[in-house]
């Protein structure tokens, strides 16, 4: 359930911080971020864009354990936080934590559907329903897959996957079972056929009443 990609970052540290100081890195083609955690202080850092734009191509950057180099040293994070601009395609910041081998993580990890182009009730006329698309689990960082799968290639009509159908690797479990919240992942459903609405003749108006004061005499011209 998980794939060898590594992801390895460099980054400089940054000593100029502030609005002003954001917006000539990102002038410049730089991306601003930050490292925090693991019992360590925060540390603000530099980066390559075009870099941190090529990784988040890889569905796996967002869940995987990143090694993160500044200067002369070298440390394992994961991606916490992004900020987008919100209508050109540039990144505004990126934040990072640092992961401690013997401290649980909490991510939100993606969902891969499996076999559901041949499941029995697709040749009733079903369609299956993507109810959610990633799910928050926990684990230490050694155990962290990229992905959790689901099978779906039995689903019958009318029938509902829950999370507890997920197969879960060992050492992580789903933070909303250990809520006992057992939510619904895919459904499969006839599709919904809305009735188009029966048009509705309108009457022809009536002709309008001429008023009696304005009625003509009987054979006046």
């Amino acid at each position: 359930m998980t794939t060898k990609a590594k992801f390895e970052l460099v980054a400089k540290v940054r000593h100029d911080i502030g609005k002003g100081a954001s917006r000539r890195l990102r002038h410049a083609d730089k991306l601003p971020g930050i490292v925090y955690g693991g019992g360590k202080d925060a540390v603000s850092l530099t980066f390559e864009h075009k870099l941190i734009a090529k990784a988040l191509e890889n569905e796996a950057f967002y869940s995987k354990i990143i090694t993160l180099k500044t200067d002369n040293d070298s440390e394992r994070v994961i991606l916490k936080d992004l900020q987008r601009h919100p209508f050109k395609p540039r990144l505004l910041h990126v934040d990072f934590q640092r992961v401690r081998k013997d401290e649980k993580l909490h991510m939100n990890i993606p969902i891969h559907f499996l076999g559901e182009e041949v499941a029995p009730g697709l040749k009733e006329g079903g369609i299956i329903s993507h109810i959610v698309n990633d799910v928050e689990i926990s684990c230490l960082p050694d155990d962290l897959p990229e992905f959790l799968e689901i099978d779906l290639s039995q689903m019958e009509l009318n029938q509902t996957k829950h999370l507890s159908d997920i197969k879960l690797p060992k050492g992580v479990e789903l933070v909303a079972l250990s809520h006992n919240d057992d939510k619904p992942v895919a459904n499969l459903t006839m599709p919904r056929v809305e009735e188009e609405p029966t048009p509705v003749e309108e009457e022809a108006p009536a002709a309008a009443e001429v008023p009696a004061s304005e009625q003509k005499a009987e054979g006046e011209e």
